[in-house]
């Protein structure tokens, strides 16, 4: 906790870089913590306990919500914990300096956000009453001071702890920590070892039997509690005012502090290593049917006493202290400055905002303060190049704001590959987000067309419904076809479907792939008939047509009639007007392989005329 302490000291906005600011300038920083790898689990894992708290059943009255909620409040601090852990590894582990520092200091940093939320979980989401209230704090004292942790293990493992030279600051941890049991188990030790002190061991072992505490159950009522805790508070005094201990500093010292002499538990103030366990001692001994609202004015004695003016609060001890005055809305505010990263306020508002806590609390710009962290802390999370995934979630549980930072988020992500961009887009199209499901497949199409991977670039701009863009693609497809001879993309192309109805020249790129094939499938009566639509419905471009009229010529030139009188005479006017309407006439008169195509196509079309109708004569006649 002591770690923790000096952690957020330099971590107050503006001098986590160590450089001096003023108290009324913050420097404006990224959020950096979410580019450190071993916090991946803190972020991944909270996620899953967010969203299950946004699903959780607000209808469970009473007991049952309350209860709902302490779990969701439990399970953020166990990741918490395991996150802390892993730090903790990394930093013994690696063996470089400047990493061991920074995991270090995480480690200090994620030690003081569970610290500060085991102490709101207590006060506001359980809501502990007077006497349960006790036992909570004194859980949160001995499961998060732990300095003296390894002096008590050193104690404990040795051969004759009673003869170690800390054994009586061990005691001392055990009794300042309501640890009563094992203070016990070592005097039975030092007794043995002492038989001519036994029976002042006795009497001492015997008072820490009887002290009164309070049940987690309905069992006793607190009047019950504070006539037993008197009359036990009294015996303690009669054997400290005759002098029992009088031969035994260490004991006499133990019987004072569980008369709550606040001198006697300040001699103590090395072993307790922070006011707040000065706190929970001091209420344990003299006050343990504390009342919620009384906390503030303890909290406060406790820390001047204990600080004693030789040092200033740090920012840990202000948010703790906030806490204890029960002012949620100052230990956000204060967490949010001093913490590096937007975590643990938006994930611990939104739990207090799920209890009923903050209702009343509007900010000045139209959103609430729990809509507010989480926008901020989604925001953050879409600058890292996978956990804006993570965000989506987190601004769909943001009624006012959210669809508009995520619409304006979603934009901004680089969509390096076709994948990504797929699961960009799926995520607009489940929201109907449909601008931003068009600039995505825009952005992709001309990624895709300037790497000349048409078949791609047409898809993307057919899901934008881009008839412009699919124009544009289409009369590239053509080219190619000019060019090559063959088509790219077929199975694109024999799969347009409906979809080829978004502009006329793709309409017309499909009809003309389908030409081809009929007459590969050698269904020419089919492919002749498609071939004239796309000339006489002015389907095609009037640049295509001396393409499609020299397609013509091969079914003119088979051994079967394949034009019909009224479809060759169709053919010669889309030629003639081929010829005489071409602003290049004179150009196109020039051009002997055009000429010859001209030349070829009217000598074919008056030959099949001639067969046409000789053949049509034929059957008439007949």
């Amino acid at each position: 906790a002591g770690a923790a302490t000096r952690a957020l000291t330099g971590f107050v906005a503006g001098t986590g870089h160590g450089a001096p600011s003023s108290s009324h300038v913050f420097v404006v920083r990224r959020d950096q913590d979410i580019y450190i790898q071993t916090l991946r689990k803190l972020f991944n894992e909270s996620h899953g306990i967010f969203m299950g708290l946004q699903r959780s059943e607000e209808e469970l009255a009473g007991k049952s919500r309350k209860a709902q909620l302490v779990q969701v409040s439990k399970n953020y601090r166990s990741v918490i914990r395991a996150c802390m852990e892993d730090m903790h590894e990394a930093a013994v582990s690696t063996r470089d300096p400047a990493l061991q520092g920074q995991y270090s200091t995480q480690v200090s940093i994620l030690s003081a956000m569970e610290l500060i939320w085991n102490l709101c979980e207590i006060l506001f989401v359980e809501a502990a009453t007077a006497g349960p209230l006790l036992l909570r704090l004194l859980d949160w004292v001995r499961l998060h001071v732990c300095d003296v942790d390894s002096m008590v293990r050193e104690v404990l493992s040795s051969e004759s702890p009673s003869k170690h030279k800390l054994f009586w600051n061990v005691v001392d941890v055990f009794v300042l920590q309501g640890r009563m049991d094992e203070a016990r188990h070592l005097l039975s030790k030092e007794a043995n070892a002492n038989p001519a002190s036994m029976n002042m061991y006795k009497i001492l072992d015997d008072l820490m039997k009887k002290m009164p505490v309070p049940s987690t159950g309905n069992t006793q009522t607190l009047t019950e509690l504070e006539l037993k805790w008197q009359h036990w508070h009294e015996e303690c005094q009669r054997y400290l005012q005759d002098g029992t201990f009088a031969s035994n500093p260490h004991m006499e010292s133990i019987c004072k502090i569980m008369l709550g002499d606040e001198d006697a538990i300040l001699e103590k103030k090395e072993l307790m290593t922070t006011w707040y366990h000065f706190l929970v001692t001091r209420l344990l001994y003299s006050h343990p049917t504390v009342k919620p609202v009384e906390l503030r004015f303890y909290a406060q004695s406790s820390m001047d006493l204990f600080l004693g003016g030789e040092s200033s609060p740090e920012p840990l001890d202000m948010i703790l202290m906030s806490a204890f005055e029960f002012e949620m809305h100052q230990v956000i505010k204060e967490c949010s400055i001093v913490l590096s990263n937007w975590w643990f306020v938006a994930h611990l508002t939104d739990l207090l905002d799920h209890c009923k806590l903050l209702q009343s609390h509007n900010l000045y710009f139209g959103s609430n303060m729990r809509e507010f962290l989480l926008l901020e802390y989604a925001s953050g999370l879409f600058s890292h190049h996978s956990l804006w995934q993570l965000g989506v979630d987190y601004f769909d549980h943001c009624p006012e704001y959210g669809r508009v930072y995520l619409e304006l988020h979603i934009e901004r992500i680089p969509l390096s590959t076709e994948q990504k961009a797929l699961k960009v887009l799926r995520i607009c199209e489940q929201r109907q987000m449909h601008e931003q499901v068009r600039s995505i497949c825009k952005i992709m199409a001309m990624k895709a067309l300037r790497n000349n991977r048409l078949g791609s670039a047409l898809s993307w701009s057919i899901r934008a419904k881009d008839a412009a863009f699919a124009t544009l693609i289409s009369d590239r497809f053509l080219k190619d076809y000019c060019e090559r001879g063959c088509f790219s993309d077929l199975d694109l192309i024999d799969n347009l479907g409906p979809s080829m109805l978004l502009s006329d020249r793709l309409t017309f790129l499909g009809k003309y792939r389908e030409f081809h094939r009929l007459y590969g499938e050698k269904r020419f009566p089919e492919a002749a008939r498609l071939l004239l639509t796309l000339m006489t419905a002015h389907i095609a471009p009037c640049s295509f047509w001396m393409t499609l009229l020299t397609d013509a010529l091969p079914l003119l030139e088979q051994k079967e009639v394949i034009f019909s009188a009224e479809q060759t005479y169709e053919l010669m006017r889309c030629l003639e007007d081929l010829t005489a309407g071409n602003p290049d006439k004179q150009k196109f008169q020039d051009d002997d392989v055009e000429t010859t195509k001209v030349e070829m196509l009217r000598l074919a079309l008056a030959r099949n005329l001639a067969r046409v109708i000789v053949k049509e004569g034929t059957v008439e006649g007949s």
